[in-house]
């Protein structure tokens, strides 16, 4: 078997997990930058549908870490520029055994979790579950407009 293929975080919330290992803190570093590329995104063209992936998920409680915080960072503009929110249209992106069904069970409380935050609303969200090594292609051409990897790229080696 391609080192591709097995090659993943471990799921779950046990004492090896990548959820009780992963360091929010060091996510949370990454934080000005990533405003800065989704500011620069946004208002240079303003899309009514965002396409955003996140490469190498995994599963856990950081899974929609950072999804959320560029959903906020869009709707801040919107809410400064006076612009309606764009639909979001989130693909989370792992090899296939990741345990996506416990991603999708834990969408109904971020929605909640992220609409008691953002007082305004927010547009809509639709997530997809996107299983695959980004060895090779995981999306057709033009379909994202930001993409983000938190620690899946070292993976690659060209």
């Amino acid at each position: 078997m391609e080192v591709a293929q097995v090659l993943r975080m471990n799921g779950g919330l046990g004492e090896s997990s990548y959820a009780n290992n992963s360091l929010q803190k060091v996510i949370s570093l990454t934080k000005p930058i990533r405003e800065e590329a989704i500011t620069s995104l946004y208002c240079s063209t303003f899309p009514r549908s965002l396409a955003i992936a996140d490469l190498g998920c995994s599963s856990g409680p950081n899974t929609l870490f950072v999804v959320s915080e560029i959903i906020k960072a869009v709707e801040k503009l919107c809410q400064e520029l006076k612009l309606k929110s764009p639909e979001y249209k989130v693909f989370l992106n792992d090899l296939p055994g990741n345990d996506f069904n416990n991603i999708f069970k834990s969408l109904d409380s971020f929605k909640e979790k992220l609409l008691d935050e953002m007082k305004s609303g927010i547009g809509p969200c639709y997530f997809s579950g996107v299983p695959g090594s980004f060895y090779g292609r995981v999306f057709p051409n033009q379909s994202l407009h930001f993409v983000h990897s938190s620690y899946s790229l070292q993976w690659l080696s060209k």
